[in-house]
């Protein structure tokens, strides 16, 4: 488990940048529990939960410029 900053990619920054609007609208048409607040927990108990730990001990870099 991480505490404290996180080590920023760049890849990975410009990656969720431009996965597109359309993209995002396709699967929530197609799947119907995409995009829905909450559906973590049912699919993958385990992992939301190790989601909402990781997401409250570690903080971005650019956190500290704003």
């Amino acid at each position: 488990m991480k505490f404290g900053m996180r080590k920023p990619s760049i890849k990975k920054s410009i990656a969720a940048r431009t996965t597109g609007r359309a993209k995002r609208s396709l699967k929530k048409a197609i799947i119907p529990g995409y995009g829905k607040k909450g559906t973590g927990w049912i699919k993958n108990p385990k992992k939301a939960v190790y989601n909402k730990i990781y997401n409250k001990t570690s903080f971005n870099i650019w956190d500290l410029f704003k």
